[in-house]
């Protein structure tokens, strides 16, 4: 299934049932599973561990050397999940000594003209709409959505289950479970019409609902706003995976939005 006009290094490992086109350029130290598709004109670099039945569209690099002026040479990878979807131009680079990969989960679509940097770690479910640009060393919770034309700056984490609206910057870290938009980014209400789609019932998104009244309406602190719910709202995974997300924030949590100030 390899097209006689694509070039595959002989120290790789294709499967034998991937479908590799013409002008397709795979370097040595590549692996790719079952059923992927790679499509013509794509570069795969060395680093490259690609899951089952992965589709890489026309014109995406895979695997490039990190733009990152620390990056000495060192061995590291790009590890792309089974089902995962990567479109047109988009650009993945391999990790740093920091970490040492870069990593894209399962069944994600990234689309067209995105990027997303070295030492990333982005979850299963993942959805990143056209030329959204992910810096270093970013962590992205699975089933957030990113909304075209969002940046993200380095260093960053997105908690699991957001939705950020399109052409947001995102220079704090936004907890999960939340809608994202304006500028500076703020916190828009609970991503409850996300959460119901994937089987939350309506007494779960209630009690988040609730988490973030506290934390963002009653005019709390963070300090206070924490004690309050640690004291008044039983625990439940939700509740402490919120509170863990912010407690462990290095760069601060997006701020709540106050209208027009």
């Amino acid at each position: 299934m390899i097209q006689p006009l694509a070039y595959v290094h002989p120290q790789s490992k294709v499967a034998e049932n991937v479908v590799i086109d013409p002008f397709v350029t795979i370097h040595k130290n590549v692996e790719i599973g079952e059923g992927s598709w790679i499509g013509s004109g794509a570069t795969i670099f060395e680093g490259a561990r690609i899951g089952k039945n992965v589709k890489i569209f026309p014109g995406a690099v895979i695997s490039a050397i990190p733009q990152d002026l620390k990056f000495d040479g060192e061995e590291s990878l790009t590890v792309i999940g089974d089902n995962t979807t990567i479109r047109e131009c988009v650009t993945i680079n391999r990790g740093t000594k920091d970490r040492g990969q870069t990593s894209v989960g399962k069944n994600c679509l990234i689309m067209a003209y995105s990027h997303i940097a070295h030492d990333c770690i982005i979850g299963d479910n993942v959805i990143l709409a056209n030329s959204t640009q992910v810096a270093g060393h970013v962590v992205v919770g699975e089933h957030a959505i990113l909304g075209g034309a969002t940046l993200v700056h380095q260093f960053v984490h997105i908690g699991r289950h957001c939705m950020i609206s399109g052409g947001s910057l995102v220079r704090k870290d936004v907890p999960p479970y939340t809608k994202a938009a304006r500028e500076p980014l703020s916190y828009e209400g609970v991503n409850s019409i996300g959460l119901r789609r994937r089987q939350f019932t309506p007494e779960k998104i209630s009690e988040i609902q609730e988490i973030y009244r506290t934390l963002y309406v009653r005019g709390y602190n963070n300090n206070k706003a924490i004690a309050h719910i640690e004291a008044n709202m039983p625990a439940t995974p939700e509740r402490d995976e919120i509170l863990s997300f912010i407690k462990e924030s290095d760069r601060g949590i997006m701020k709540g939005y106050i209208g027009g100030k």
